[in-house]
């Protein structure tokens, strides 16, 4: 009577102490405040008697108390060890009543494909051999629900099933309904007018749903997406002036029918601003307060820009940085002057606190190795903190193009002087399967096909295998690199080939060219690189007898060495916007074999934001070749312009050429320049469809081909020029590209090409 008693009372608010108290006060015990001359424990399986002593409060020999007895029983529970417990007075001892909780044999699940096993494992606590607890249970569904929240699935339904086995075993099932992706039916934005509702979506990560975004996943509800599209758009706006625009709210609307969000931002843009009066401040000492003010990047009168002030702290710390103030601190102290709609800057530069790098996270890449990431980090764990090398860092990891979306934020450290680097990834595929259409009256229709891995093994390597296959190239190209050579920055590859050309509406030969080839790249500064190489190589070339006169046929022998050296200045290596890049190099064939000669060339472009969505892009490249011994330089080795480097004109369709067979010669000298300037189109920037109107415009000529015939041979060193329209779209096959150009100036023996296409893929 009494233990039913108990056993009621122990489910009450009261329970485990008036439980302790009718025990204890049953009148055939022996009375309260004697000593306990014994316990004894009874009903455990795996659990020694010792272990469940341990775990009381109450030991033989001392004077039994209630508040102890009900202390005990917390401490058995509370162990995770049994499922219940009693504690009951024989006589003049205890008696512990326990039932164990039983051993997990095995965790399984049920009804899910949106999200693997191998994923939600990972995500729980419980595993087979643990001991099986209902808290412990609970505490899992709730982090498996929260994974399928993360992937945008908010009807997800878990419940947990328990499947007896023998010797108080159990398999535990979870058996998930994970209901419909919860997709987003509109982005709304409430009191923008500067910026349409459209504009303002480009700026953000959340997307609406949409037919063609089955590649994408940003179309589903994420919260953490929600609020990082809070800091886009305080971004965005701070870069175009509104320095108190502000986010009021943020919300997310579910329909009824759960299966769909609206999400409403409401926004206060405030007025835009000038840049007033800058100035740079600082109590260093030695410093030249001069020569710092020349590095601001912003002047008064100019529209207010968030981003310049970003750049000019960044000049600045680098600046002082080289004079020996490693811990220099910049702060931009901004007076608003709210009549006139105007921001003065004062960049205060002290001496600052020391930090160190305590420790850099690399998080996001399940492909890419981690050294590979942080070895172009130009900062380490241990090292003086310096947010100029980390943005150089961000660039540079960037730069790899291994990711979709590259983050790198500070947190503090466990202590005040160090700070902890997590740098957040997003990897996207690096295998490139191409597939290239082109067209023209002349060639009918080309094919190439070539497949690259750009991050092999996830070790940044570089593997490729090219194919083309056309009426006139057939080439077939090998090639790997390891960036990280002998494990410094030092990239090393080789590359086998063979080219087949046939030249027979252009010049009426075919050349082979089989070779090997092996690189050596470093860098000489921070921007700068040098490549050292050399190619070994058999050359043949056969001729038809309509041209023999003017390419005779040969078969030759050739090593060639050379080097190249680049400059990047370019703001985002991926999509430029600002900045230049240069490169200059030069190769040498020969001496002792078949060819000899010099070769000589160089590469240029320049960026140019003009406005928000039209960027001038400006590109040169040119090309001087000589045979230092005084022969004629070998056919496949002239310049060859035309088909994608000149547009508007077929392939080899500009310079030299023979008049009576109307076949290309090549050249000695050749510049090309094109103009462009990319163009809103007007429709989603998530759509990935860009256009450029170019002018492209240069010469090339000079040959030393000679003919029997006079007059021909045309070789007039004279200016062409093209226009045009190329139209790009990075589909969810692969980038698509189509170029339309006219020429508007050329020479009677060019052969122009007014359309080009081409398709690749990517995995």
């Amino acid at each position: 009577m009494t233990s039913d008693l108990c056993n009621l009372m122990r489910k009450t608010k009261f329970g485990l102490l008036a439980c302790a108290a009718v025990l204890l006060a049953e009148p055939a015990l022996a009375k309260i405040g004697e000593p306990v001359e014994f316990i004894r424990v009874e009903g455990t399986q795996r659990v020694e008697a010792e272990t469940v002593r341990a775990y009381m409060q109450l030991r033989e020999g001392q004077i039994d108390e209630v508040t102890l007895v009900d202390q005990s029983v917390k401490s058995l529970f509370d162990s995770g060890l049994f499922s219940d417990v009693t504690i009951r007075r024989e006589q003049l001892g205890l008696v512990v009543t326990v039932l164990e909780n039983p051993i997990i044999n095995r965790v399984t699940f049920e009804g899910n494909s949106a999200v693997n096993d191998d994923t939600l494992s990972s995500e729980g606590e419980l595993r087979a051999r643990q001991i099986y607890t209902r808290a412990k249970v609970q505490d899992d569904v709730e982090r498996f629900i929260e994974v399928y929240r993360r992937s945008g699935r908010f009807a997800a339904r878990i419940e947990p099933k328990v499947i007896q086995q023998p010797q108080n075993r159990i398999d535990l099932v979870f058996e998930i309904d994970e209901g419909p992706t919860t997709t987003i039916r509109s982005v709304n934005f409430i009191g923008n007018k500067a910026f349409d509702d459209q504009r303002l979506k480009e700026e953000i990560y959340t997307t609406e749903t949409r037919w063609w975004r089955f590649f994408s996943s940003n179309d589903n509800y994420d919260p953490d997406r929600v609020a990082y599209d809070q800091e886009l758009l305080r971004r965005f706006y701070l870069s175009k002036g509104y320095a108190d625009f502000r986010v009021i709210s943020a919300n997310a609307e579910l329909t009824r029918d759960g299966k769909e969000f609206f999400i409403n931002f409401q926004i206060e843009e405030g007025d835009i601003y000038d840049f007033g009066p800058s100035r740079v401040s600082t109590s260093l000492k030695d410093v030249g307060i001069v020569e710092l003010e020349e590095l601001i990047t912003h002047e008064a009168g100019e529209r207010y820009d968030s981003r310049l002030l970003d750049e000019t702290v960044d000049a600045l710390t680098k600046s002082v940085g080289e004079q020996g103030f490693a811990f220099a601190d910049i702060r931009p102290r901004v007076t608003r002057d709210r009549e006139n709609r105007t921001i003065s800057i004062s960049y205060v530069i002290e001496e600052g606190r020391r930090v160190y790098v305590e420790r850099i996270n690399i998080n996001g890449n399940d492909r890419t190795y981690d050294d590979v990431i942080r070895r172009e980090f130009r900062i380490s764990e241990g090292d003086a903190f310096n947010r100029v090398l980390l943005s150089r860092s961000e660039r540079a990891v960037r730069g790899l193009n291994y990711f979709s979306d590259v983050e790198v934020t500070e947190n503090p450290g466990t202590e005040e002087d160090q700070t902890i680097i997590d740098v957040n990834v997003r990897e996207q595929a690096t295998g490139e399967l191409s597939f290239g259409v082109g067209y023209s009256s002349a060639e009918d229709l080309s094919t190439q096909f070539s497949v690259a891995e750009r991050n092999f093994r996830g070790r940044g390597q570089i593997l490729s295998l090219q194919l083309s296959f056309s009426s006139q190239v057939q080439r077939y190209n090998i090639g790997y690199t390891e960036p990280y050579f002998l494990g410094r920055d030092m990239s090393a590859g080789y590359r086998i080939y063979q080219t087949d050309q046939s030249y027979d509406n252009q010049s009426g030969i075919d050349i082979t060219e089989t070779g090997l080839g092996f690189s050596l790249g470093f860098p000489l500064s921070e921007d700068g690189r040098l490549s050292l190489f050399t190619n070994f190589s058999e050359d043949e070339l056969t001729n038809s007898s309509s041209s023999a006169g003017v390419n005779p046929g040969y078969s030759s022998s050739k090593i060639e060495v050379g080097y190249y050296y680049s400059i990047d200045k370019r703001d985002d290596i991926i999509d430029p916007t600002s900045g230049w890049t240069f490169g200059f190099g030069q190769d040498l064939a020969g001496p002792g074999l078949d060819i000899s000669y010099l070769r000589t060339s160089m590469r240029s472009n320049f960026y140019h934001e003009l406005a928000e969505g039209y960027v001038f892009h400006a590109r040169a490249k040119l090309g001087i070749i000589n045979d230092y011994r005084g022969g004629n330089i070998s056919y496949n080795d002239r310049f060859f312009e035309g088909g994608t480097g000149f547009r508007g004109f077929d392939r080899s369709g500009v310079g030299p050429r023979q008049v009576s067979t109307g076949y290309a010669l090549g050249a000695q000298r050749y510049f090309v320049g094109t103009t462009q300037v990319s163009l809103p189109l007007g429709i989603p920037k998530e759509l990935g469809m860009k256009a450029n109107a170019f002018i492209d415009f240069g010469v090339l000529g000079e040959t030393d081909t000679v003919s029997s015939v006079p007059g021909d041979i045309q070789d007039e060193m004279e200016f062409r020029a093209t226009t045009g329209l190329s139209v790009s779209w990075r589909s969810p096959f692969g980038p698509v590209q189509f170029d339309f150009a006219h020429a508007i100036k050329s020479q009677e023996y060019d052969k122009e090409r007014s359309f080009r296409f081409s398709v690749g893929t990517s995995f």
